[in-house]
């Protein structure tokens, strides 16, 4: 039987992206023909995700669909952009958003569980999602998801794939469109004022209390007087006003029109905004910058002991 060195295990590893210990087993298998060894790995990888099942994915897409008066928006996430532009990754971004409006799934895991086949892969669209990052590559995960079906009209806008707004409104279809891409370009948090989460809300408090702190502090080094307790709370809670209106979709000046706020032309146009959804891709995820040569020196490192 051939040798298996940690040598030919490293270099499978880096053209099919599978763990180490994978690799050695497919070589061993391949009685060392590497390009067996990559064929039976390609196999394999097509039925599991493999180690790329670990990695962050911070890129990736927003899709959506309507249909009357049902409509769904989703984010799917990759590990790159390259990824992100691929036909079948796309393909498997639509097909969820559909699977979602038409099935009302409670979950992401009742999500992956519904019947679909894509590229040869199936039944689910979990089945389909491990058979791609297989043939990919990369991970790709489903983050998070939208169901609208509360009986109101819909309007969607998707700034090239990586920003997307469903709106729920009542009224001008045109004028919602408007307040979709309003959204996609300006990133409100609520409807109104009185929408935006009180935890938002206190750490803006905080950051007001913080800067009044500093100003206090800069005007007794230069021995000026310290504001009155009063103007302070006053300033602080006049940031946080500003704060609110800047957040709220209502209060917002109109994109289109800063003449006038997001409530002001929606009035005008007799249309009413009951709910809003905004997804950018990778939005809170905290990527992960990796060290490529120290990833491959510990698995070679690992692989020697294992031998």
């Amino acid at each position: 039987m051939a040798e298996i060195t940690a040598k030919m295990v490293a270099e499978l590893r880096a053209k099919t992206d599978a763990p180490m210990m994978e690799c050695k087993k497919a070589l061993t298998e391949a009685g060392g023909d590497m390009e067996k060894a990559e064929e039976l790995l390609r196999v394999k990888l097509g039925n599991k995700a493999g180690k790329a099942a670990t990695r962050i994915t911070a890129e990736g897409v927003v899709a959506a669909f309507i249909e009357g008066t049902t409509g769904a928006i989703i984010e799917v996430n990759s590990e790159t952009d390259f990824v992100s532009k691929n036909d079948s990754f796309i393909a498997l971004a639509q097909a969820a958003a559909e699977l979602i409006a038409k099935n009302n799934p409670a979950d992401l895991a009742a999500l992956g569980a519904l019947p679909y086949s894509q590229d040869g892969f199936g039944p689910t669209l979990e089945d389909v999602r491990k058979g791609l990052i297989g043939k990919i590559g990369e991970n790709m995960s489903f983050r998070r998801f939208k169901r609208f079906d509360g009986g109101a009209k819909l309007a969607s806008y998707l700034h090239g794939t990586r920003i997307g707004v469903l709106v729920e409104f009542e009224g001008d279809e045109v004028a919602a469109k408007d307040v979709a891409m309003h959204v996609a370009a300006m990133k409100p948090v609520a409807l109104t004022s009185a929408d935006v989460p009180a935890e938002l809300i206190e750490k803006e408090r905080a950051v007001a209390a913080g800067k009044a702190e500093e100003d206090r502090k800069t005007a007794e080094a230069a021995g000026k007087p310290a504001q009155p307790a009063d103007i302070v709370a006053k300033r602080i809670e006049g940031g946080v006003q500003k704060f609110l209106k800047e957040v709220s979709l209502f209060n917002q000046a109109f994109v289109k029109n800063d003449k006038q706020t997001v409530e002001q032309m929606l009035k005008e146009k007799g249309t009413t905004v009951k709910a809003f959804t905004l997804y950018v891709v990778g939005e809170g995820i905290e990527k992960k910058v990796d060290d490529f040569a120290a990833e491959v020196a510990a698995q070679v490192a690992a692989a020697k002991s294992a031998a």
